[in-house]
């Protein structure tokens, strides 16, 4: 005879919001292109230190708004 599942032993379904995926990719994305000094933009073309850390602050704020409710319990 097979052993019955105990109902303890579920885990609760996570939904994963779509909208903040979004965010924390822009915000990576902000990141990885616009970093003073090491970003992918910066070393082709010349690019104000001004729009640099403007746009590093802003994706990291990006960041941990798109981390903050990206898991939802259901």
């Amino acid at each position: 005879m097979a052993k019955a599942k105990k109902q303890g032993d579920n885990k609760p379904r996570v939904r994963v919001r779509f909208l903040n995926v979004l965010l924390v990719l822009l915000g990576a994305d902000l990141i990885l292109l616009f970093a003073p000094g090491i970003g992918i933009l910066n070393s082709v073309f010349y690019i104000g230190p001004a729009i640099g850390w403007s746009a590093l602050v802003i994706g990291a704020g990006l960041l941990v708004f798109g981390f903050r409710d990206l898991y939802q319990k259901q």
